[in-house]
């Protein structure tokens, strides 16, 4: 095996999607080096299927390192959200907040390609086959392995941004007992730029505007899931207009896909030279777009708790410190709504409309809503 020669940086970043390259440029716009490691082709990265929502706010940090994918975002400029079989309903709109949308949906392949284009030269280490992580006091080493050429990175610090962890006992586990089912329908009529949040007992569906196209995330059981998974074009239409409450006509579904819903909490964020952002750090329930918003402010924050107080333990700690109010309360809304909403027991279901119903009447408890879904913790 041939042995390359090493490399010496500040800052060494496990995986390269969008929340790792986004912590890769705020640091280099800071004067930090960091280099990426990945372990899967970039190809696969940019064949990835799934549709982000992704907030004002994070649009906000995107264009400070000039990577927002302006061409490829349609704007959400309504929120309506309702429940089936229930009264209550409320419209959030960006009118009332002076923006020129609420958030905006984009394929997470124009993500990663808009972050992607400001890449250095030797910046990306991608298919790397094996890593060996060695973690002291005094830096980090990895070795990796591609093909016949092992190479050595030495850094002061290491970031885990590979996504969703498995099996790890400092991750909480809440499994919710339920797949997303995903995919893109032509609505009969234009969206308008309108998003729908349509909660029934089998959990939240939820109808973005993408192009021309709404993009579905359609929550449902298990069994559900897989039976909805096997039906043909026609019959998966009437599914989805009979689960929305048949107000939208649809038709034209793309390839469908699936992937199961939980919450997973890192209880450490940081761990000496080591520290956990974006999915690696907290995966949330799609409900209301807030896990991959908040991925790209753990890599701002961090990108700005290292340029104030350094490349040290002790700053990987403030930075964890930091984090804990809007990604606790990220969890707590997200997982709150999801429980709330996905059963059909009466009392709770007329709570529920009352509290939509309260929601569109009471400006002040609207917007609180709206900036957490905008800004995160800094909406608060």
């Amino acid at each position: 095996m041939t042995e390359a020669v090493e490399l010496e940086t500040d800052v060494l970043i496990l995986g390269a999607g969008p929340v790792g390259l986004t912590l890769h440029l705020a640091l280099a716009a800071r004067g930090i080096r960091s280099h990426l490691i990945e372990r899967r082709p970039m190809s696969a990265l940019q064949a990835d299927p799934r549709v982000l929502a992704l907030s004002h706010g994070a649009r906000q940090l995107l264009e400070q390192i000039d990577s927002w994918p302006a061409r490829a975002a349609t704007a959400i400029e309504n929120i309506h959200i309702s429940q089936r079989g229930g009264f209550g309903r409320t419209v959030l709109d960006k009118a009332e907040y002076g923006l020129p949308a609420l958030g905006y949906v984009v394929r997470y392949r124009e993500v990663v390609a808009a972050l992607a284009r400001h890449l250095s030269a030797g910046a990306l280490f991608a298919e790397a086959e094996g890593v060996a992580t060695q973690v002291t006091p005094q830096g980090v080493q990895l070795t990796l392995r591609q093909g016949e050429v092992s190479q050595t990175l030495r850094g002061t610090l290491l970031v885990h941004a590979e996504g969703t962890p498995g099996d790890d006992p400092e991750v909480s586990v809440r499994d919710y007992g339920q797949q997303a089912v995903i995919c893109e329908v032509t609505p009969e009529q234009p969206h308008a730029q309108r998003a729908w949040e349509r909660f029934t007992p089998d959990g939240p569906l939820a109808l973005l505007p993408l192009g021309d196209e709404f993009s579905v995330v359609f929550t449902l059981p298990p069994a559900k899931a897989a039976a909805v998974l096997a039906l043909d074009d026609a019959a998966f239409i009437c599914a989805l207009e009979a689960q929305f409450g048949r107000r939208l006509r649809f038709s034209r579904p793309s390839r469908r896909n699936s992937f199961p819903l939980a919450l997973r909490m890192r209880r450490t964020l940081a761990r000496g030279n080591e520290v956990w952002v974006g999915n690696a750090a907290q995966t949330l329930h799609p409900v209301s777009g807030q896990g991959f918003n908040l991925g790209l402010r753990d890599a701002w924050q961090l990108a700005e708790t290292l340029l104030s107080h350094g490349l040290t333990a002790a700053a990987l700690q403030r930075y964890a410190a930091a984090r804990q109010c809007d990604r606790q309360g990220g969890a707590l809304f997200t997982d709150a709504v999801v429980r709330t909403f996905s059963t059909d027991f009466v009392p709770i279901k007329w709570a529920r409309g009352l509290g939509l119903y309260a929601l569109d009447l009471f400006p002040p408890a609207r917007h609180f809503v709206a900036k957490r879904m905008i800004w995160g913790g800094r909406g608060w």
